[in-house]
């Protein structure tokens, strides 16, 4: 489980498919102290299983589901990601909750600087824009925000110069893609009224 608030950005250095799985490796700064090898991080919003540790570098093997489902496939070496340690009991919980299950992705319309602030449009699948409900939660490659506007196809977020100094989104241009978590609980009240 996770919160939404991004650590840190670490950067992509390798990604090397096997038979069985993709190996992906990431350098990364303060999300790799107190790291152990089974430790759940979300990278990009991803709950991934760190398997190998060397130093700053952090390695994961991604099944070919996960590879398809979230944006990985279109990242390269030197793409940043965004990283983030999971929930410890007692800690503040200042973003929403975040499973680390992708839905899928979506795809950036608009992404423009508005005054200080940033606006960021996502025209999301259909069986993901269904959860989407204004000034709801959503996590956008694992970042908790919150919908300012829904439209027929898509959706719009204000980013605050903060979020977009510390993220990926600094990134990302318009026609990247992007992982998307609807928040759990409108997946939650459709399956209780189903």
């Amino acid at each position: 489980m996770f919160t939404g608030i991004i650590e840190e950005t670490g950067t992509i250095q390798s990604i090397v498919p096997s038979d069985k799985s993709i190996r992906l490796a990431i350098a990364a700064n303060h999300t790799t102290h107190g790291a152990k090898l089974g430790d759940s991080l979300s990278v990009n919003g991803c709950c991934l299983t760190i398997v190998k540790i060397k130093k700053r570098h952090l390695e994961f093997d991604l099944l070919r589901e996960t590879w398809n489902l979230t944006n990985f496939h279109s990242l390269k070496i030197g793409s940043l990601v965004n990283l983030e340690r999971s929930l410890a009991i007692g800690d503040r919980l200042h973003g929403h909750f975040v499973t680390g299950h992708i839905d899928g992705t979506g795809k950036i319309e608009i992404f423009e600087q508005r005054g200080a602030d940033w606006l960021l449009q996502i025209r999301a699948p259909k069986n993901i824009q269904r959860y989407i409900v204004p000034k709801g939660a959503i996590a956008i490659d694992g970042i908790s925000l919150t919908i300012a506007k829904l439209l027929k196809n898509s959706f719009q977020i204000w980013i605050i110069p903060h979020t977009y100094k510390v993220t990926a989104l600094r990134d990302r241009p318009a026609g990247s893609l992007v992982n998307l978590e609807p928040d759990m609980l409108a997946k939650c009240v459709e399956r209780l009224n189903s």
